[in-house]
């Protein structure tokens, strides 16, 4: 069994920046995918930012990838000695608000942007960005 705890949500203002992280514990791998989805009142979870961890990637760009409304604000990290994966947000927007998730999926799909492709979620933090 696989355990996932995100932390770090908050309320911040727009332009700000904010990083949250993803402890997990349990289960090891020697190849997974840590991602970060979103989810905002009434709409469905979103795809954010993953990381391929303890693998070379199937494609070139498949080792740390983006959704295109977060590219080049979000950045993604991981440390594996501590089990630990951070989102990195700057330049928030109020549309950046929402619960985050942090998500592992364990079989090596390749670029991994579907809620469905995962194997363990956390619980979620929420983001508020306010205008």
């Amino acid at each position: 069994q696989v355990q996932l705890v995100e932390s770090g949500g908050g309320l911040v203002q727009t332009g700000d920046s904010l990083t949250l992280s993803c402890k997990f514990s349990g289960r090891t791998f020697s190849t997974y995918t840590m991602g970060w989805f979103r989810q905002a009142p009434g709409k469905d979870r979103e795809f954010v930012a993953a990381l391929l961890i303890g693998g070379a990637p199937l494609r070139d760009g498949d080792e740390m990838y983006f959704s295109d409304f977060v590219k080049g604000r979000f950045t993604v990290s991981g440390d594996n000695s501590k089990r630990m994966v951070y989102l990195e947000m700057s330049n928030l927007k109020p549309e950046d608000s929402g619960v985050y998730f942090c998500a592992l999926e364990k079989d090596f799909l390749g670029r991994a942007t579907h809620d469905y492709m995962y194997d363990y979620w956390g619980q979620g933090t929420q983001v508020t960005v306010s205008s």
